[in-house]
């Protein structure tokens, strides 16, 4: 397999404040009273995978821990629901971070649907066990919009490591 242009380009590392600010970001999106849209992804779930998967060292289990805390504490949800949630897509998201970026973006999103729909489908499953009632299919939209939505959102994160660097002529990269 040939590589692509893209895949030979060196990226500059991700600067921590950056980080911080898209899971701020989505932290926001999801709080947003937008109604009851029940096919709007889990930002947060979304970008969170998307910083495992890329910065693996940076952003792991501890921070989807407090995301899912914080996350709890916005929805109103059931204590930890969030929490046990988002700790194990990042367990999933760490372990086959360098398996998934060897694809290419379409390939990568059909890997990541799965551990989208898995997340919902843990939470789904403790909002049951307590005794809320079934929201419907409609609310699985959201893993598979998350999925559709890797691909610009790859691109969008990313930009800051694009930026350009002095080349220096000498030096073989």
């Amino acid at each position: 397999m040939q590589p692509t242009q893209s895949s030979r380009r060196i990226l500059l590392p991700a600067k921590a404040w950056f980080i911080s600010a898209t899971l701020a970001a989505a932290l926001f999106l999801n709080v947003v009273p937008l109604g009851h849209f029940q096919i709007l992804p889990d930002w947060v779930a979304l970008v969170l995978l998307f910083w495992c998967i890329h910065q693996p060292h940076k952003v792991g289990m501890g921070t989807a821990f407090v995301l899912g805390l914080l996350m709890d504490v916005a929805d109103a949800s059931i204590m930890g629901q969030h929490a046990l949630a988002y700790v194990l897509l990042a367990f999933g998201a760490v372990g086959l971070s360098r398996r998934i970026l060897w694809f290419h973006l379409l390939e990568q999103a059909l890997h990541v649907l799965p551990i989208l729909i898995g997340t919902q489908l843990i939470m789904l499953a403790i909002r049951l066990a307590v005794g809320a009632e079934f929201p419907g299919f409609l609310w699985f939209v959201g893993g598979f919009l998350g999925a559709v939505l890797w691909y610009p959102l790859t691109y969008l994160l990313l930009l800051p490591q694009y930026r350009p660097v002095e080349r220096d002529e000498t030096r073989p990269i």
